[in-house]
């Protein structure tokens, strides 16, 4: 679904990835830890292939929900409005939707539960109903991937657990593969299949307990990293790293 060979990304002076390969399968939910930023690195060497082509901006095979950006209240666009944006995404203008693709934004606003709302003013939802319609705008193309970056972001505990947990339906029903940017891996302990930790220009991968651990961040980070856990989650102890 997902493949990564060589792959290297650099934030100004500071490499991020340096020639890390890896994969993702259809259907499959990974977490990516990294640094402030990591969803939206430029790829400086290597390359990006998604079902079985290279990955390019604005591709029909991705959906992409960045992280949440309050609407204005007074933006005159209706909820089903904004989810029909995603129907053609890769292409520009605003779509003008016939009957089919009405009935293709209609069920992917039924798959995100926002049926109740979604005839409303967008700018006047609050900010979980908003993520569930940028989700669904970003499912509406029926990608192949699904890229979030920080998508649960100024969003309390109860919506924050609620988007996940749609998220990862979403994921099992469409077997649709996830890549999440995320700095705290504790609220997707339960729904994610993999981790992909980066740091030092590294990435380490496998399931929590066998990426989140002493010996393996103090080997991506060269220095010391105590890794413990307490009430069912993880801390990571160095500087101001943490899971």
């Amino acid at each position: 679904m997902v493949r990564l060979e060589g792959v290297t990304v650099s934030l100004g002076r500071r490499t991020i990835l340096q020639g890390v390969s890896g994969s993702v399968r259809a259907g499959e939910f990974v977490v990516v830890l990294g640094p402030n930023g990591a969803g939206n690195i430029p790829l400086a060497a290597g390359t990006v292939q998604v079902a079985g082509h290279p990955a390019r901006r604005g591709d029909p095979c991705i959906g992409y929900v960045p992280q949440r950006r309050p609407l204005d209240p007074d933006l005159p666009l209706r909820g089903v409005e904004l989810v029909a944006l995603g129907l053609d995404g890769h292409r520009w203008g605003i779509p003008v939707p016939d009957a089919r693709d009405r009935e293709r934004v209609a069920r992917v606003i039924a798959a995100v539960g926002a049926e109740s709302y979604a005839d409303g003013p967008a700018g006047r939802l609050s900010g979980g109903e908003q993520q569930r319609l940028f989700l669904a705008q970003a499912l509406a193309g029926d990608p192949q991937l699904l890229l979030l970056d920080e998508p649960t972001a100024s969003l309390d505990l109860h919506h924050q657990r609620e988007l996940l947990d749609l998220i990862a339906r979403v994921s099992r029903e469409r077997r649709t593969a996830v890549m999440l940017v995320a700095h705290d891996v504790n609220p997707l302990l339960s729904i994610l299949d993999r981790v992909w930790y980066l740091a030092g220009g590294r990435c380490a991968t496998g399931r929590p307990e066998e990426v989140i651990r002493s010996d393996v961040l103090s080997r991506l980070y060269g220095s010391p990293v105590d890794v413990f856990s307490a009430g069912g989650r993880l801390f990571v102890s160095a500087g101001d790293r943490h899971a």
